[in-house]
């Protein structure tokens, strides 16, 4: 494991912890969450079929026992955190929901290739990915022919946004073509985050055989504090997350 990977594990597994200390409160989202309403609709022709779904970085698990509810059959969650993956089963093992969860590393899934209808990613994952290219063509070696990808993600502007309630500002430390900058929120204080754009994630994705089907930009995060934090970034002028849907 690269050695800074290996720092960032070490960081969310001390991270993963709130996943335990907060277990009740994530039952309960895990038992009535949903996904999101694009997410629905983007995925229902798959989800329509029952599909075998591979999470990549699967983290709480939140997210897998809402794809079952919204028609998959089985979801297999990947994390390298022990305390996330865990947790996470602990979870559905409790709502008796058909998840189960590996811990390894992303990318170096282990399961057979070819195995999955769908592979799951997204939330804040890309950015702990030391090499997109592996992760790309992790992610189509696990897929049946005909399966799809689907991202939900963090813009990969985002880094560049102040939290200024004002106006948005674009942070001076930071650069959109930048190799990778430092964590300094939580969860992953202090954590290496890789800076992959926007058409290095669609080149991956490509080139690791996948056929792009949808590309879509919103102005909405995908997360918000829950301080209350309101950043002007947020208030729709600017981009905050993306969907991807590829299939092979």
């Amino acid at each position: 494991m690269d050695e800074r990977v290996a720092a960032n594990r070490v960081v969310w597994e001390q991270a993963s912890a709130k996943h335990v200390r907060e277990y009740d409160e994530l039952l309960a989202q895990a038992r009535d969450g949903e996904l999101f309403p694009r997410e629905v609709s983007l995925l229902a022709p798959v989800l329509a079929d029952g599909p075998l779904v591979v999470h990549f970085q699967s983290g709480h698990g939140v997210d897998d026992t809402a794809l079952v509810r919204a028609g998959a059959r089985q979801v297999v969650g990947v994390d390298y955190s022990s305390v996330a993956a865990t947790a996470a089963q602990r979870r559905a093992v409790d709502l008796g929901s058909p998840c189960r969860y590996l811990v390894a590393e992303v990318p170096g899934v282990p399961v057979r290739d070819g195995c999955a209808d769908l592979v799951y990613t997204g939330k804040g994952a890309l950015i702990w990915m030391r090499d997109l290219d592996a992760w790309a063509r992790d992610a189509a070696r696990v897929l049946r022919p005909g399966g799809s990808l689907f991202v939900y993600e963090a813009h990969p502007a985002v880094p560049l946004w102040s939290w200024d309630a004002d106006e948005p500002r674009i942070r001076a430390d930071r650069s959109y073509f930048a190799d990778s900058h430092v964590n300094d929120s939580f969860p992953g204080n202090g954590a290496r985050e890789w800076q992959w754009n926007l058409g290095q994630i669609v080149t991956a994705i490509t080139q690791a055989g996948l056929r792009l089907d949808v590309l879509e930009e919103y102005a909405e995060p995908f997360w918000r504090p829950a301080d209350g934090t309101a950043a002007a970034a947020w208030s729709g002028r600017l981009p905050n997350a993306y969907a991807l849907l590829a299939h092979k």
